[in-house]
């Protein structure tokens, strides 16, 4: 009842079926199966491998497996350091804009919008009213540069609604009264 023990000088023309693999490798013989349509490990004839090919692909397979999670697991690490750099760079420009719009050099969009929308309307209301002011001075004139005079005089009048620009109109209410608005030249 001894067994024979068989000695290999080498394995490189050894070939095993899905099963044997399947057992080595500790998985099912489905997996050496999807393992070989990946390109993992390659079939020599029908149901068979090459034990030594297959064994150097499939460890090559799992180290660059493991490399990729460990590169992604260190992609996801949180650099605190450099975290925390970004987060006082951040509070640092937002208290920078914070003291530009109380000196008045920043306006709030909003704000700006508000004011912008009022002087237009009221440049809008005055070249539209235009036509009908002036048309009853007009009627009774008969000299070309008398007319473009009156009807200038108006356009400028109109114009000049916009020429109206303060600053301080943009000031937000938030910040009124702050005192950092007296360094004005």
């Amino acid at each position: 009842m001894s067994e024979e023990i068989s000695k290999f000088d080498s394995v490189e023309h050894v070939t095993v079926s899905s099963s044997v693999l399947a057992n080595l490798f500790s998985l099912s013989t489905r997996r050496i199966r999807q393992l070989e349509v990946e390109g993992v490990i390659n079939k020599v004839a029908r149901g068979k491998y090459s034990l030594q090919e297959s064994i150097k692909s499939y460890i090559t397979f799992i180290k660059a497996t493991v490399d990729l999670k460990e590169n992604k697991e260190e992609e996801l690490k949180i650099n605190y350091d450099e975290e925390h750099a970004l987060l006082e760079r951040a509070k640092r420009e937002k208290a920078e804009l914070e003291v530009a719009q109380m000196q008045g050099k920043l306006h709030n969009a909003t704000d700006v919008e508000r004011e912008m929308n009022k002087m237009l309307s009221a440049f809008r209301a005055k070249v539209l009213a235009i036509p009908s002011k002036m048309a009853p001075q007009l009627i009774a004139q008969t000299e070309i540069s008398i007319i473009e005079s009156i009807l200038e005089t108006e356009v400028y009048n109109a114009l000049n609604e916009l020429s109206e620009y303060d600053p301080e109109l943009f000031q937000n209410d938030k910040y009124v009264g702050e005192g950092l608005n007296e360094d004005k030249t």
